[in-house]
């Protein structure tokens, strides 16, 4: 018997509920609210157990089976009519930085969540069957590696591997996931998906200062984190003359305006960053004779990672000898730059496009659950403006007209793929 076809006039004015989506949004960010309206919900703690209650319990009530794999990750699915087909998936995380925002990855789980419900209002059955997942500890607060659900899930991490990594306090990630009751017995690893969509808020200014409503992201840029060790000599401020001194902060300093310099060599699309500089023995009338610092490289193609990485090194090498000091590099990180399929971008675009949405295209500059799912899937990202382009950030927002427009550009796009 041929499969029930909907009316392409229902689909085409098909729309989500953007009350329900901020309604849903809000009650989330309700578990780890914290004073200044940002939310604390770390992975695999009590908070991020009640968050996964309240996801597990709103999917069932709309219909979907629930399952979780052994690091934790959940994937609600809404049955397909053909369900031996590859199921269309949507997804993000809902942990959270301990100074987050409401949006950053709850976003991408609930709009997923919405276009389930949008389906069931209309009574409209896929001929594929969707799912929704909730990908275990990506921003890697509490637990390394960042990104740790998808990428196990991909089979970057060995399964064996997260469940021994812990947190500061000697936790595992085992130990957390059955002390919240979330410990699964699905195996880790890449299903037959036919299609992985992430809607997000941009966590930049590109769309605001651009006054465009969906950002349809092309690909996410490279990244390389290094590990960098100065090492002078601690020495007495007074005492020692200027031109005698291994002073490693001095050194590091020219490191940190040459990170800066490499990154704009390479614009448009290269990113260079010190976030962090540890510096011993960190007294004031102590000459510093080691400074620990990172360095983020970011770049949208290998090439120009590759040359700023040189460029990095070779600083180094006359930097150590100006300054009489040794320096050590290492890299810590690397993720390769990631395009999205072509195919699922045009569909991103051409939903906008339909709905009578402005677009443009723009390229992630931060790490997604959807870079690693790349590697397995076709796979794209939906971007809506966020103010200010805030994020990681207890002040983080985002307009419920923009998180509803970008819900109805990700149903749009995965009914494409699905078929109804």
């Amino acid at each position: 018997m041929p499969a029930p076809v909907v009316a392409e006039p229902l689909v085409n004015s098909l729309r989500i509920n953007g009350q329900r989506l901020w309604d849903s949004l809000m009650r989330l960010a309700a578990i780890g609210a914290t004073p200044k309206g940002g939310v604390c919900r770390l992975a695999l703690t009590e908070l991020d157990r009640q968050g996964r209650d309240f996801f597990v319990a709103q999917a069932r009530a709309a219909g979907c089976t629930v399952r979780i794999d052994a690091v934790g990750n959940l994937f609600a699915r809404r049955a397909g009519l053909d369900d031996t087909l590859p199921a269309i998936v949507t997804g993000s995380h809902i942990d959270t930085q301990p100074t987050g925002g409401k949006f950053d990855g709850n976003y991408g789980v609930l709009a997923g969540l919405e276009v389930v419900r949008t389906l069931n209002d209309a009574q409209i059955r896929t001929q594929a069957p969707i799912e929704v997942a909730v990908w275990t500890n990506e921003e890697g607060s509490r637990f390394v590696p960042v990104m740790m659900g998808s990428g196990a899930f991909i089979g970057e991490f060995a399964t064996d591997f997260i469940l021994a990594q812990q947190d500061r306090d000697g936790i595992t990630v085992g130990e957390a996931l059955r002390s919240i009751g979330y410990a699964g017995t699905d195996a880790v690893s890449p299903k037959s998906f036919g299609a992985y969509f992430e809607a997000h808020i941009e966590q930049g200014p590109v769309l605001e200062a651009n006054d465009t409503t969906i950002g349809v992201v092309t690909g996410a840029l490279g990244q390389r984190w290094f590990d960098v060790v100065i090492t002078g000599a601690e020495a007495h401020a007074g005492p020692t003359p200027m031109q005698l001194r291994k002073d490693a902060l001095l050194a590091s300093s020219a490191l940190v305006q040459a990170v800066n310099e490499i990154a704009l060599d390479h614009a448009p699309n290269a990113r260079g960053t010190v976030g962090m500089l540890d510096v011993y023995p960190n007294s004031r009338n102590v000459i510093p004779g080691t400074v620990k610092m990172s360095v983020d490289f970011r770049a949208d193609d290998d090439a120009t990672l590759s040359a700023m990485d040189a460029a990095l090194r070779a600083t180094a090498t006359r930097v150590a000898a100006k300054y009489r000091v040794e320096v050590d590099i290492r890299q810590v990180v690397y993720f390769a730059p990631q395009a999205f399929a072509e195919p699922l971008v045009q569909a991103v675009r051409a939903s906008a496009r339909e709905l009578g949405l402005t677009e443009m295209n723009v390229v992630s500059g931060a790490g997604h659950d959807a870079v690693y799912m790349a590697r397995v899937a076709p796979t794209a990202m939906i971007f809506v403006p966020c103010k200010d382009g805030i994020s990681h950030n207890e002040i983080e927002d985002a307009r419920p007209d923009h998180l509803e427009a970008g819900c109805n550009v990700l149903l749009h796009a995965m009914l494409k793929q699905a078929g109804c």
